[in-house]
């Protein structure tokens, strides 16, 4: 019969081995469950709810506010440190963080993309996605801090919608665009609403960027609000339901992810300092040896990635856009307005923006991959004869001990560039001036405005070419029942096909190895067959005596 102390000793006991275990748990599987809390994660640790505090109660947030700007300085007024973090991340620069400024990785710099080209000069209409208020152009102030928009990403209300044509603005009235009215948000409400970060506030963006749903992120679109296990494991809304922080771990509003300037992933078994962002692995929860019942997949971890066979498909619900054809551009109507013809419910061609091609159920495309990409930038030469041009390329090699076979997206495309110079061109697509090619919609005037606003040469010719840009599929994780058979892989035709330059059995034969295997199955089956008549005579010779 335990006596009272020895209660307590077996309670401090068992209360240090929780301890003990939380401390050697992962840091990314920490920092992971305090994001999304309220579940078990690994080693069955459970976490107390961690939910922030009930805003509707705070007088700050009570008055009225007449702008955007008022509402960030009343978050600022407890959050003293929030935009400062904010301004070092690459949400508020679109500039690579780990990368040296006079680099200008990034979409905000001078990185070249195959859907929407480049935001210089065309700032009020990408920046819609900023998390600001104002980048207009150049001299936009990067050091305000009531320029931070807070509600974006913490909002739940779901109302709070910014113009798409306003550098980062929600409407100030009741206003009409692409057949849709965009309604001035109640800035008491949605002040009043904020919370932890959602699929829905994250993805007010990210399913949405290059200019519509779909468009960019193969395995990012609309179908990832409430999806069902079918389409994404973790995110099924009636099971794990993870949201977008639940992996991409925030410190001091530095949010993991990809950076333009990538460091090779060395460890993967735990979270990663990554482009100085702390990131989340599938090996943080689910280790290097994760398949119970198939020994043989999980030899395979050292070479190929668990995205690989995880998943099969990519925009498996909504299609994706696989191909941009800028130099289909211009054609008008009657009436001065630009052609829009659809088909299955997305827009094939659009005047404005030239002739696209979207799939669904897209199998993705294979390249080694250490987690390293490397970018085609303005200042770059192209080839011509390269066909097509690649804009980024993933790096890595089977020889490479950090690199796997990894799923990509890759969007291909046809887009300006200046055939005197050799480089890619930058136009200037938005505003009311009559440079921009949606005002006048000449090719010629818009490279030389776009190229001066960048400060960079142009000849006065455009031409176009052809180009392809990758994108990391890492969505969209299907349940293990649909995960890739072998035969997919091993065979002459599978996804492997045109990945060289390693053996792969089932897709190569090599005389010597092919020699080496018949010679061994034929060297067994003589073995058999003299180990079987052995065994027959010597039966025989048994029963005669």
């Amino acid at each position: 019969m335990q006596t009272h102390g020895t209660r307590w000793r077996l309670l401090y006991l068992s209360a240090l081995a929780v301890t003990f275990c939380v401390l050697l748990m992962p840091h990314g599987a920490r920092a992971t469950a305090e994001a999304d809390p309220g579940k078990q994660f690994p080693y069955g640790i459970p976490y107390s709810p961690n939910n922030t505090a009930d805003h509707s109660k705070f007088k700050e947030l009570q008055k009225e506010f007449s702008s955007p700007e008022e509402v960030t300085q009343a978050c600022l007024g407890c959050h003293t440190e929030a935009a400062t973090q904010i301004h070092k991340t690459i949400h508020w620069t679109w500039l690579c963080p780990a990368a040296k400024p006079e680099a200008k990785l990034g979409k905000g710099g001078d990185v070249i993309n195959n859907f929407c080209i480049n935001i210089q000069s065309n700032e009020p209409r990408c920046t819609s996605c900023h998390i600001g208020y104002g980048w207009e152009d150049k001299n936009f102030d990067f050091s305000r801090q009531d320029k931070v928009d807070c509600l974006v990403c913490h909002e739940q209300t779901g109302t709070y919608k910014k113009f798409p044509t306003a550098a980062g603005y929600p409407p100030a009235k009741p206003t009409q665009f692409g057949g849709k009215t965009f309604m001035p948000p109640e800035w008491n409400k949605v002040a009043q609403s904020v919370g932890r970060p959602t699929r829905k506030n994250c993805g007010t963006c990210h399913f949405f960027g290059g200019g519509g749903e779909g468009v960019k992120h193969g395995d990012l679109d609309a179908s990832l609000f409430s999806p069902k296990k079918a389409l994404d494991v973790h995110m099924d809304a009636e099971g794990l339901n993870f949201t977008c922080t639940r992996c991409h771990t925030t410190e001091r509003h530095a949010i993991s992810g990809r950076c333009y300037k990538s460091s090779e992933i060395v460890d993967r078994r735990s979270l990663l300092d990554y482009d100085q962002i702390k990131r989340i692995t599938c090996y943080a929860c689910h280790s290097e040896t994760p398949h119970k019942n198939h020994i043989k997949a999980n030899d395979h971890t050292d070479k190929v990635a668990c995205q690989t066979c995880h998943i099969p498909a990519i925009a498996r619900e909504h299609s994706t856009k696989m191909y941009w054809d800028w130099s289909q551009a211009g054609k008008l109507n009657e009436k001065g307005k630009p052609v829009v013809k659809e088909k299955d419910g997305r827009i094939v061609y659009d005047g404005k923006k030239g002739a696209f091609r979207w799939e669904k159920n897209v199998v993705p495309e294979y390249f080694w991959f250490n987690g390293k990409i490397q970018y085609l930038t303005l200042t770059e030469k192209v080839d011509p004869s390269q066909n097509p041009v690649q804009l980024n390329r993933p790096m890595g090699s089977y020889d490479d001990p950090n690199a796997r076979i990894y799923p990509f997206k890759v969007h291909r495309g046809k887009q300006p560039y200046d055939p005197v110079h050799k480089t890619l061109i930058v136009p200037h697509l938005f505003g009311k001036d009559p440079d921009a090619y949606w005002k006048g919609y000449d090719w010629q005037k818009a490279a030389e405005a776009g190229m001066e606003y960048v400060g960079l040469p142009f000849s006065g010719q455009v031409d176009f070419i052809e180009t392809q840009f990758v994108f990391q599929s890492t969505h969209m994780v299907a349940p293990k029942e649909q995960a890739l058979s072998c035969v997919e892989c091993h065979s002459p035709n599978g996804r492997l096909k045109n990945l060289k330059g390693f053996y792969v059995p089932g897709r190569d034969s090599h005389p010597a190895v092919d020699a080496l295997g018949w010679g061994g199955m034929l060297a067994a089956l003589v073995a058999v067959l003299a180990h079987g008549g052995a065994r027959f005579f010597s039966n025989g010779r048994r029963k005669d005596k």
